[in-house]
C-alpha cells in the first residue's frame, strides 16, 4: 500500500448531515481518505455506513456539510461527475444487469469517456468470467455475479473504490477471491473505502479504521490501534440501543430502497 503525505488528500467529508425523508442518519460526519490507502468503515447494522458511501458517490445529497474530491468541491455534483473524477461504487446486492450477457455487462461498465478501454483488465482479474462471456448474467452463481460487479473497479480506472458489503452471502472460497482482488487494487495504488461484514478481515486489509455509531464517528485511527473492547462496543453497544423507528433503523431500511 502506498504511504500518505500531508498533500495527497483524495476525499474529504466535513460536517456531513444526511438521511432519508425527515429522518437524520448521519450527524456531523467527517472522513478523510488519502491516495493509495485503505479505510475500513465499520459499525453495527444501521450505523450509517451505506448512507456515508451513498453521500460520497453522489446518490444522496447531504443536508449540511461538504464533499471534496481531489481538491474539488463535489457536494452538489451529480454521481456521473464524481465517477469521472475517479470515484467507483460497488454496491451491496451485486449491481449488474441480470438480463444481459456477461460481455454486455462488462462493455457497459467501461465509462463513455474511456471507450478505447477493452474488457481485458476485468478478465485478467476474474478469469472465470472469460468462459461466461455469452452467458446471461442472472444465471451466474452469486460469487460470479459479484466478480462481474467488481469488474467495474478494473474497467473505469478509478482513484477511489467504495465497497459496500461485497462479500454478503458468498461462499468462503469466493470471499477469499474478493479480498484478493481488493488487495490487488490497493497494491496498484487505488484508495479503498470498505464496508464489510467480515470485520477482522477488513481490519487486516485497512490502514485506517473509522467506527460509526448512531450516525456519528465513534472512533478513528490506525487499524493497529483499535482494541477488541472498542470494536465490541461499537457493534454490541449500538445493537442493544437500536429500536424500530430510530435513525439507525431508518438507515437499514434505506439500504433496501
Amino acid at each position: 500500500m502506498v504511504s500518505s503525505t500531508g498533500d495527497d488528500l483524495l476525499l474529504s467529508l466535513s460536517g456531513v448531515e444526511a438521511g432519508y425523508g425527515s429522518t437524520v442518519v448521519l450527524r456531523a460526519v467527517g472522513l478523510q481518505v488519502r491516495r493509495g490507502t485503505v479505510v475500513a468503515l465499520l459499525g453495527a447494522n444501521g450505523a450509517g455506513k451505506t448512507t456515508t458511501l451513498r453521500v460520497v458517490a453522489g446518490l444522496i445529497r447531504p443536508r449540511r456539510g461538504t464533499v471534496v474530491v481531489n481538491g474539488a468541491d463535489m457536494t452538489r455534483a451529480a454521481a456521473h461527475k464524481r465517477a469521472r473524477a475517479g470515484l467507483c461504487l460497488i454496491p451491496e446486492g451485486r449491481g449488474i444487469f441480470r438480463s444481459l450477457t456477461v460481455r454486455d455487462n462488462l462493455e457497459l461498465q467501461v465509462p463513455p469517456w474511456m471507450k478505447a478501454q477493452t474488457i481485458e483488465p476485468a478478465l485478467a482479474a476474474f478469469p472465470v468470467l472469460e468462459s461466461r462471456l455469452e452467458q446471461v448474467a442472472g444465471s451466474l452463481s452469486g460469487g460470479e455475479q459479484q466478480m462481474l460487479a467488481m469488474s467495474r473497479a478494473y474497467l473505469s480506472e478509478p482513484r477511489l473504490v467504495l465497497f459496500d458489503e461485497v462479500s454478503m452471502g458468498l461462499a468462503p472460497f469466493v470471499v477469499d477471491q474478493i479480498f484478493t482482488s481488493m488487495r490487488d487494487l490497493a497494491a496498484r495504488g487505488v484508495a479503498l473505502v470498505v464496508v464489510e461484514q467480515y470485520v477482522h478481515r477488513a481490519m487486516e486489509l485497512a490502514d485506517q479504521v473509522v467506527l460509526l455509531r448512531r450516525g456519528e464517528i465513534a472512533w478513528e485511527g490506525r487499524a493497529s490501534d483499535l482494541d477488541e473492547e472498542a470494536l465490541t462496543e461499537a457493534y454490541l453497544g449500538q445493537e442493544r440501543d437500536l429500536a424500530p423507528g430510530t435513525a439507525c433503523d431508518e438507515e437499514t431500511r434505506g439500504r433496501r430502497r
